[in-house]
C-alpha cells in the first residue's frame, strides 16, 4: 500500500491526520492517510474522481467519521464527542460542491443565523459582519435577496461569505465549482484567490489547476484512498516523480 506523510517544518501545525483509515463497510475509502498542514498554509487536493479526497476533508471537521488514526485541528481531537466537535467546527469553515444556502432565508439571514447561534453575536454586529463580508465577494446588493433569486456563482459567493463571516481559523473548500457553469466559475475562483491571500489556513479540493498554480502553497495528489505526491506546484505540474501522477496531470492537461 502506498502511503505517502507530509510533514510539517513547525511544532504544532493546524491540522495533524495520522494514519488515518476509513471504510464504507468493505469499501477502505482512506489508506493510512498522514497529512500536516502549517499555520497559514495553502493546499490543494488533487486526484481522479473516487479517490477519496472529499472523504479526506470531510474528516477533518467530523462531517465523516473514520475508523483508524487520528485527526486534530489546532491541537483539539476530532472524535464523535460533541464537546470537542463544537471545538473544532467554530474555528473550521467549510464550502461545499452544493451551496447548501437556507432556501427559505434571504442572503443576509444565512450569513449571519451561524454567527447569532454559535458565537452569539448581535443581530447588529451579525449583519455588520455579514455585509462586511458579502462586499468581499462583491454582491452586497444582493442581500436582502432568497438564494432561488441568485445565480449558481454567486450563490456560491454567499456561501463562501457565510464561511468567512464566522472568521475561521482553517477553510475547506470541497470542488467548490464542480456545481457551476463554465462562466460562473472564474467568479468563485476570483473570491478563493482574494480570500487564500488573507493568510488564513485552506484546504482545497478541486479540479481547477489555474487556482492550483496560483494560489497553492503545495498540491498534494490522492489516489485509490492514499496521498500518492506532494510538492509545490512548479515541481508538481513540471517534474511529477510518480507515475499515476504523471498520467494523471496527462489525462487533465491534454
Amino acid at each position: 500500500m502506498l502511503h505517502q506523510s507530509v510533514q510539517s517544518d513547525q511544532i504544532n501545525p493546524a491540522i495533524v491526520m495520522r494514519d488515518v483509515c476509513k471504510w464504507y463497510g468493505n469499501h477502505q475509502v482512506l489508506q493510512t492517510v498522514s497529512l500536516d498542514v502549517r499555520e497559514g498554509e495553502r493546499l490543494v487536493i488533487a486526484g481522479p474522481s473516487g479517490s477519496g479526497k472529499s472523504t479526506m476533508i470531510r474528516c477533518i471537521n467530523g462531517l465523516e467519521t473514520y475508523q483508524r488514526g487520528t485527526v486534530h485541528v489546532e491541537g483539539v481531537a476530532v472524535t464523535d464527542r460533541r464537546v470537542e466537535l463544537e471545538k473544532v467546527r467554530k474555528e473550521v469553515g467549510m464550502v461545499f460542491q452544493q451551496f447548501n444556502l437556507f432556501p427559505h432565508l434571504t442572503v443576509l439571514e444565512n450569513c449571519t443565523l451561524a454567527l447569532r447561534r454559535v458565537r452569539s453575536v448581535s443581530k447588529a454586529e451579525a449583519n455588520e459582519v455579514a455585509m462586511h463580508f458579502l462586499e468581499k465577494v462583491r454582491i452586497p446588493e444582493k442581500a436582502g435577496k432568497y438564494p432561488g433569486q441568485l445565480s449558481g456563482g454567486q450563490q456560491q459567493r454567499v456561501a463562501i461569505a457565510r464561511a468567512l463571516a464566522m472568521k475561521p481559523r482553517v477553510m475547506l473548500f470541497d470542488e467548490p465549482t464542480s456545481a457551476l457553469d463554465p462562466e460562473m466559475i472564474k467568479e468563485v475562483l476570483d473570491v478563493m484567490v482574494s480570500a487564500a491571500n488573507t493568510g488564513m489556513t485552506m484546504l482545497c479540493v478541486t479540479h481547477e489547476m489555474g487556482f492550483a498554480r496560483q494560489v497553492a502553497d503545495r498540491v498534494v495528489f490522492v489516489d485509490k484512498g492514499s496521498i500518492v505526491e506532494v510538492a509545490p506546484p512548479n515541481e508538481f505540474f513540471k517534474q511529477p516523480k510518480h507515475e499515476r501522477t504523471q498520467a494523471f496531470l496527462r489525462q487533465l492537461l491534454h
